[in-house]
């Protein structure tokens, strides 16, 4: 092959390339511009439907998501306008199949992630949770710190976090305390065989009256419900006001309460039974213990 011929042909496709070049600065210019402006007015988009979201619901976090998807909507557009001043038709038609396949693709290779990122979606729009409630869902009970849509963090009050993936929150049941703001507390005691009943029970509902942080409106029910070896046993209801305390403390203070009320009032809880019985120089003991469980 001539020498001479192959140089002219390459020479000929870099001038005919630094041509195209020259005459395409204008068009990569405006397509640079079209790009930038597009970013900046995304953002712009981003806050007014922040914004606008908010005013229509207090769900933070559906404010948040509606606000990022806009401005990715917003700049993809503008890549899209900046292809099609490139005179990249095709390639812009290449690129919206290839992400067609590629999101099909990413879909079954990360269905985790995916599963995770929808069921966020769901909990953002719907609120089953809000921050500050105190939930139990899937095995773990704690107050909701943090919502996102990745996972939820929950702080189980005893100086350690949880989080928990979304579809895990969204898929399975949740027992939300602080939904209505209120909880009914169980308790569990007995009283001796001698002990008036009726008594007992008015005396004990008053002690739990006298408690500050009971949910105005909700009376205080006790129900006998089992004769025990040595004593007859009883559960008491109370409904508590979450703002003013939490279980423990509510359920410490009933306690005492009802301890120091049936001191007052000479009634008795029983405590577990033993007989010594001597048989033959042995010595044998018997316990009875009070289950008021």
């Amino acid at each position: 092959m001539d020498f001479n011929k192959i140089l002219e042909t390459v020479l000929g496709k870099l001038y005919s390339w630094y041509f195209m070049l020259i005459e395409g600065i204008p068009s990569f210019i405006l397509a640079i511009l079209a790009v930038l402006f597009f970013g900046f007015i995304s953002k712009y988009f981003k806050n007014a439907t922040g914004k606008l979201v908010s005013k229509i619901s207090d769900n933070n976090s559906l404010s948040a998501l509606s606000a990022t998807v806009v401005s990715y909507i917003v700049n993809l557009i503008g890549v899209f306008v900046a292809l099609d001043i490139l005179h990249l038709d095709k390639t812009v038609t290449s690129l919206l199949a290839g992400a067609g396949i590629l999101g099909l693709a990413l879909g079954f290779a990360f269905q985790d992630l995916t599963s995770n990122f929808i069921s966020g979606v769901f909990i953002a729009v719907q609120q089953p949770i809000r921050l500050g409630d105190v939930i139990e869902t899937n095995g773990y009970f704690g107050q909701v710190k943090s919502i996102s849509i990745r996972s939820t963090i929950l702080y189980n009050f005893a100086g350690q976090e949880i989080e928990i993936p979304s579809k895990d929150i969204f898929q399975k049941p949740i027992l939300n305390y602080s939904k209505t703001g209120e909880r009914r507390m169980q308790l569990n005691c007995g009283v001796t065989y001698d002990a008036d009943l009726q008594h007992v029970q008015d005396v004990a509902i008053k002690a739990i009256e006298q408690l500050p942080f009971l949910q105005n409106g909700k009376p205080v029910e006790l129900h006998y419900d089992a004769f025990s070896d040595s004593s007859i046993n009883f559960k008491i209801w109370y409904w508590i006001d979450q703002v003013q305390a939490g279980p423990p403390y509510a359920a410490s203070e009933a306690i005492k309460a009802i301890k120091k009320a049936f001191d007052t009032h000479d009634i008795t809880i029983p405590f577990p039974i033993r007989t010594l019985e001597i048989i033959d120089g042995k010595e044998n003991i018997t316990s009875i213990t009070n289950n008021t469980d």
